[in-house]
């Protein structure tokens, strides 16, 4: 699969692309706003952290590298954004528990948005 950001009247989708075989049939396209978003793991309901790491630029999710409930130590990495064909870590601020993981692999974020909540 490969991630493509496609501008259509200004609008931008954010669209996956898989390739098949000569033989296979074209599918139809489907901006990612209108496909249904994936199941984002998160922790029992009320178990929001009390840590909020935000993103600090706008970007793409190239990658989430923790899971819910995993302990981690400040600066660990959590997730990495790609933002003007870079690779930005985002760390921890301080030692703790991932409650919930607000992203996805290869989701658009804005600077701002809460990618990872501990506790």
């Amino acid at each position: 699969m490969k991630n493509y950001r496609i501008t259509v009247n200004g609008t931008a989708y954010d669209v996956q692309v898989e390739e098949l075989g000569e033989a296979a049939a074209p599918a139809a396209a489907v901006p990612a706003a209108a496909a249904p978003a994936a199941a984002k793991p998160s922790a029992p309901a009320g178990a929001v952290g009390n840590i909020s790491v935000k993103a600090p630029m706008p970007g793409t999710v190239v990658n989430v590298v923790v899971t819910v409930g995993q302990a981690v130590k400040a600066g660990a990495d959590l997730v990495f954004i790609e933002a003007m064909k870079m690779e930005t870590p985002v760390k921890a601020p301080k030692d703790g528990t991932v409650a919930t993981i607000e992203v996805s692999k290869g989701e658009a974020v804005d600077s701002g948005k809460v990618l990872v909540t501990l506790n």
